[in-house]
């Protein structure tokens, strides 16, 4: 298996609603994919069951490992939460920041959830803001930032455990379009851009494109895929 996570005929029901329908994907290190489609198209629910949030009710989510290929499915859900800690990294359209702390101490917490050391973890957290250009608010309240920086301050924190594969779910979708520009550039600079995998939930197809393959979403299925050599082959004729 070269895939970093692969998705293996997912299906998904939530009471007499079938939100996938055989989904199968497939990611490498290094690759970033899009995955649009209308509301109640099925594509967060595909996110939560790649990430672990959510068991699917039949086919299986294969990650690779140092240790080897697991099925994310079949785990405990201690083993999940370990994942989600540890192994896959998550930015939010809102952020999730906490307001009470600063912007470093929010990239560090993570870091201490795992036990590192307050002034390793802080250290770590410096430097991954200095990395997507704010580390001269470090010290300031999430309040005091605005939705931009703040945007900035979840992708921090989302690569704070070096995760394998970061999730997107609607990063930009509260951002105007100058603002999401700047920070899709910097989420796939710090993801991508070190070997990492982003799969990104996004309306806009300006996010879309940015991204090296997108998967268009309806009714439980993916209905077209689109990617580098597609859209070279369209601009070329």
């Amino acid at each position: 298996m070269h895939n970093l996570i692969e998705a293996r005929s997912l299906f998904k029901d939530f009471g007499p609603t079938r939100a996938l329908r055989g989904v199968d994907l497939a990611v490498a290190p290094g690759e970033s994919v899009a995955i649009m489609g209308p509301s109640g198209s099925g594509k967060t629910t595909l996110l939560h069951c790649l990430a672990g949030i959510e068991r699917p009710g039949a086919g299986e989510v294969l990650l690779r490992t140092t240790a080897g290929v697991v099925e994310v499915a079949a785990l405990s859900d201690r083993r999940r939460s370990e994942l989600r800690r540890t192994t896959f990294g998550f930015v939010f359209q809102q952020g999730l920041l906490l307001p009470e702390l600063t912007a470093g101490e929010n990239v560090a917490l993570p870091l201490l959830l795992l036990g590192q050391g307050r002034s390793d973890a802080e250290a770590e957290a410096l430097r991954l803001l200095q990395l997507l250009g704010i580390s001269d608010k470090a010290t300031a309240r999430i309040g005091e930032l605005s939705g931009g920086q703040q945007q900035r301050v979840a992708i921090a924190r989302a690569q704070a455990a070096q995760p394998a594969v970061v999730f997107a779910d609607e990063p930009t979708g509260a951002l105007d379009s100058v603002t999401s520009t700047e920070v899709m550039t910097a989420l796939l600079a710090s993801t991508v851009g070190s070997g990492r995998a982003l799969i990104v939930v996004t309306h806009d197809a300006g996010v879309a494109a940015r991204c090296d393959r997108t998967l268009h979403m309806a009714d439980g299925v993916i209905v077209e895929t689109s990617g580098v050599a597609e859209r070279a082959q369209a601009e070329a004729s």
